[in-house]
């Protein structure tokens, strides 16, 4: 026995001892990021130090890898240039974490050049930007891989005829998990597209925005446990599609389906009605379930009235009464509809708030629920800023 733990803890230390830290940047020994990704071994970190990475792509094929950014956030370019016809960065199969990047235009012949390809494994993407490509991240389909995205910005769908540029297009993957993060300003496809079997969307600000022009806001297109709480949703007036969040529309993938939307607040921003939530019963299983509770609609369009499931607690407000191009998303304090919610289990509960720019804050105690996404009387702010949803736009870019 004493003799496996001698052998055990020198594997270990040996391990640790060959983990290396490589820094990319200018005035380094190794300035660009592919050659990183090509010396780079399992277990390292490798730092990149801020500045713009023009056509630097790379495929990271490591079993175990840390990514990040450091002195500020680096900018990668695409500029024209793919890794595999594919995407700024491919990650093949293994662990990763990617922190402070920014991916920007990517472009590829076939319409879907993306900032990341995800194809297996696991992927942690935290406190990143992605701007301007045809899609953020795009997965493969193995039932198997994981993904988890927090604090981080989609935004600027191409408007040059790529197909559908989806800002997050999640493949049939095992499960998704999104929180405290930004979409905005879609063009045609939807700011978030998931197949996955398990998808969790929590404390989002998932606003299309001025002069956003997304078609589904959030698309489950094969059903899947799906589990959307604390959301701010807002459709644009300038909508391609009435529907806002979208269940079952093109089929089961998945043996199971269940829908639960909780405390989040939704906002048709247009004078066209629109369609809160829209599900596919008939091509759903027939053990699909719809929960709701709790939530706030602002704007003209159907919530429950056609909606299959079981609702309790949801309001709706007139068109106007908040406003998210100033950020305001908060029910006054003296709202008649402070204390007017419906016991939630968890996890329907809310644990946290979405907290701008992006981000996500603990949620204090509270003594009287509230509708909608945000219980306080004031909006949580991560950092102090300006808060409207202009400010917030410029700095994403």
């Amino acid at each position: 026995m004493l003799l496996r733990c001698v052998i055990y803890l020198l594997a270990l230390t040996t391990t640790v001892a060959q983990a290396a830290i490589i820094t990319v940047g200018p005035g380094e020994s190794i300035e660009r990021i592919a050659e990183a990704a090509r010396i780079a071994q399992d277990g390292d970190t490798v730092l990149i130090k801020a500045g713009t990475y023009r056509g630097d792509v790379a495929v990271w094929t490591q079993k175990r890898l840390e990514i990040r950014g450091v002195g500020g956030r680096p900018v990668l370019v695409a500029d024209g240039k793919s890794a595999e016809g594919k995407a700024i960065w491919v990650f093949r199969k293994g662990n990763y974490v990617v922190e402070n990047i920014e991916f920007r235009g990517a472009r590829v012949r076939d319409g879907n050049g993306a900032g990341i390809r995800f194809e297996h494994g696991a992927l942690q993407v935290f406190n990143c930007v992605f701007d301007a490509n045809q899609t953020g991240i795009l997965t493969a389909n193995f039932e198997d891989a994981e993904l988890d995205i927090r604090s981080s910005v989609f935004t600027n769908a191409p408007r040059d005829g790529s197909r559908l540029p989806h800002l997050l297009y999640v493949g049939r993957i095992k499960r998704v998990t999104i929180e405290g993060s930004r979409f905005h300003n879609g063009f045609e496809g939807h700011l978030i597209k998931s197949r996955a079997r398990l998808s969790e969307i929590r404390y989002n600000l998932i606003v299309d925005g001025p002069g956003g022009g997304a078609s589904y806001e959030i698309d489950l297109p094969n059903g899947g446990d799906a589990l959307l709480v604390g959301n701010v949703i807002g459709q644009s007036s300038d909508t391609q599609n009435p529907v806002m969040v979208a269940f079952g529309a093109e089929g089961p993938n998945w043996p199971d389906s269940r829908l639960q939307i909780s405390h989040n607040t939704l906002i048709n921003e247009g004078w066209h009605p629109a369609w809160f939530v829209r599900s596919w019963q008939d091509k759903l299983p027939a053990t699909a379930q719809i929960i709701t509770r709790n939530n706030l609609t602002v704007g003209l369009g159907l919530f429950t009235t056609t909606l299959t499931g079981n609702h309790r607690g949801n309001y709706p407000l007139l068109p106007g009464a908040l406003d998210p191009s100033q950020l305001d998303l908060v029910l006054e304090a003296s709202s008649l509809l402070r204390g007017r919610v419906e016991p939630a289990e968890s996890p329907l509960t809310p644990q946290a708030e979405f907290a701008f720019p992006w981000g996500t804050l603990p949620l204090p105690p509270v003594t009287s629920w509230a509708p909608g996404a945000f219980q306080g009387t004031e909006i949580p702010m991560a950092s102090p800023s300006e808060a409207t949803l202009s400010n917030i736009n410029a700095t994403s870019r």
